[in-house]
C-alpha cells in the first residue's frame, strides 16, 4: 500500500523535503545526491535480515542471499580501491574511524591527527568526542600564513611525540594531500598510518586525485559523499590486516549489518567503477576551482588561496560577517552552504569566521563552470547587502527557476 494512504504525515514530509532539495543550490561539501538504483537498494526487503557475522560465517541462518550481496560489495570495494582488504558493514564513517582506533590501538595509546578548528573531524581527537576521551591526542595544525600542511614540522613533531597512528585526512582541507610524505612520517617514528578519505573517496576511487593504497595501513571513508552512495561507511586495508580489521567492526563495536544498506554500497561502487563516474569527479575538481576563481575575482579570500579538491573553505573576516549569518542569509535566498571554523579563529564554532562549500551536489544535477559562476555571484549578491530581506526573496525565486534546469530526480515516487 502507498504510504500516503498509510501514514501521510510521514508522506508529506518527505515529498516537502524532496522538494527543498530540488528547489535549493546546495553547496554542503559533505552532501550528495544518490542514484534512483541506490534508493532502489536501500529501500528494499534486505532491511528484514538479521546477519551477524560475515558472509560464510554468519551467527543466524537464511544468509546466503545477503552472503553473495556482501561480497560482492566486498569484491567492489577492494577493485575500485586497488587494495587487499575491504570491510562494508560500518554504519557510518565515525563508526569506522572508531574501529580503525579499536583495531590499531588499545586505550589510551597516542595518535596524531588534525584539530578540528583547523579542518579536522570531530573523529580525530575532539575531546567531547571517543577519540580525544580514550585516546592521548598530539593534534597537529596548517600554517598560520598559508593554511597548508608543513610536512616537515609534522614529521619533526612525530619523532618527537612518537604516536601510535597518524591520522591523514580532513573535513575543511582544499588542498591534495601528499601520502608519500605521510607515510615517511609514520615510518620515521614508527607509526601506523590512518587515512580518512571520506570527503573525496569518489575522487579518490575516479583516480583524479593521489589515493593513499599503496601508503596507508588502514583507511576509512564514507559512501554518501563525493562517492555518492547510500548513508554508510567502509573500512580498506591492506590484507594482512584483515582480521584485526574485521574483529574490531564485528564483535568489535557492531551487532548486526544493515544490509539493504550493504546491497546499495555494493550499488554504488559498481557506479563509481564506469568511465561516466571518472568524468563526473573531473568535472566536481573543474567545478570547485571555477567556484574558487569567481569568488577570489569577487573580492573573497580563500584558505590555502584557492582548492585541489571538491571544497572550498572561505575566510570572511575581510567581509565583516559571520559564517553563521552568512550561511542563515544564503538559507534565505535558497542556497544551502554551512558555516565552518577556519585556521586559527577567534570566533567560536557555532559562529565561526568560515564558510564551508562543495560542487559534488551541483555536479550530480549536471552544473558546469558557468553555472559555478553564476552561484558564485548569487553568493556575492547575498553576503554584500545580507540584511535585505527584499533582495534574499528575490533571489531565491531566481534560484527556484535556475534549480528547475537540473531537476534532481525525475518523476520520483514514494512508494
Amino acid at each position: 500500500m502507498h504510504l500516503n494512504n498509510t501514514d501521510p504525515e510521514v508522506y508529506n514530509l518527505i515529498i516537502k523535503e524532496v522538494k527543498r532539495q530540488q528547489n535549493m543550490i546546495d553547496l554542503i561539501a559533505s552532501e550528495n545526491y544518490s542514484s534512483p538504483a541506490v534508493l532502489s537498494a536501500m529501500g528494499s526487503p534486505l532491511t528484514n535480515k538479521y546477519a551477524e557475522g560475515y558472509p560464510k560465517k554468519r551467527y543466524y541462518a537464511g544468509n546466503q542471499y545477503i552472503d553473495e550481496i556482501e561480497s560482492i560489495a566486498i569484491e567492489r570495494a577492494k577493485n575500485l580501491f586497488k587494495v587487499g582488504h575491504a570491510n562494508v558493514q560500518p554504519h557510518a564513517g565515525a563508526i569506522a574511524n572508531l574501529a580503525a582506533y579499536f583495531a590499531f590501538m588499545e586505550i589510551g595509546d597516542t595518535y596524531m591527527g588534525l584539530e578540528l578548528s583547523q579542518g579536522g573531524h570531530l573523529t580525530h581527537g575532539s575531546p567531547v568526542n571517543f577519540s580525544g576521551k580514550w585516546y592521548k591526542v598530539v593534534p597537529y595544525t596548517v600554517e598560520k600564513e598559508t593554511g597548508v600542511l608543513d610536512y616537515d614540522k609534522l614529521k619533526k613533531q612525530a619523532i618527537e611525540t612518537k604516536p601510535k597512528l597518524i591520522v591523514a585526512g580532513y573535513t575543511a582541507y582544499p588542498r591534495e594531500i601528499d601520502y608519500t610524505l605521510f607515510r615517511e612520517i609514520a615510518d620515521a617514528c614508527g607509526a601506523y598510518l590512518m587515512a580518512d578519505i571520506s570527503h573525496f573517496a569518489g575522487l579518490v576511487a575516479a583516480e583524479v586525485i593521489s589515493s593513499p593504497a599503496l601508503y596507508a595501513d588502514v583507511i576509512t571513508s564514507t559512501t554518501h559523499k563525493t562517492l555518492r552512495g547510500p548513508r554508510g561507511a567502509l573500512i580498506l586495508g591492506k590484507e594482512e590486516h584483515a582480521q584485526r580489521i574485521d574483529k574490531a567492526v564485528f564483535p568489535g563495536i557492531q551487532g548486526g549489518p544493515l544490509e539493504h544498506v550493504i546491497a546499495a554500497k555494493a550499488v554504488c561502487f559498481k557506479e563509481a567503477a564506469t568511465p561516466e563516474f571518472k568524468n563526473y569527479a573531473q568535472q566536481i575538481i573543474k567545478n570547485a576551482k571555477a567556484l574558487s576563481n569567481e569568488l577570489i575575482s569577487l573580492g573573497y579570500n580563500l584558505v590555502s588561496g584557492g582548492t585541489d579538491t571538491h571544497l572550498v573553505l572561505i575566510d570572511l573576516t575581510n567581509k565583516n560577517i559571520t559564517g553563521k549569518d552568512a550561511q542563515l542569509a544564503l538559507e534565505e535566498a535558497g542556497i544551502i552552504a554551512n558555516r565552518n571554523t577556519i585556521p586559527y579563529d577567534t570566533k567560536s564554532p557555532f559562529i565561526t569566521s568560515g564558510l564551508r562549500l562543495g560542487t559534488p551536489s551541483c555536479t550530480t544535477r549536471g552544473m558546469g563552470i558557468s553555472e559555478m559562476k553564476e552561484i558564485a555571484n548569487y553568493i556575492n549578491k547575498v553576503l554584500s547587502d545580507i540584511n535585505n530581506a527584499e533582495l534574499k526573496s528575490k533571489i531565491k525565486i531566481e534560484v527556484e527557476g535556475f534549480c528547475s534546469k537540473f531537476p534532481i530526480y525525475k518523476n520520483y515516487k514514494v512508494e
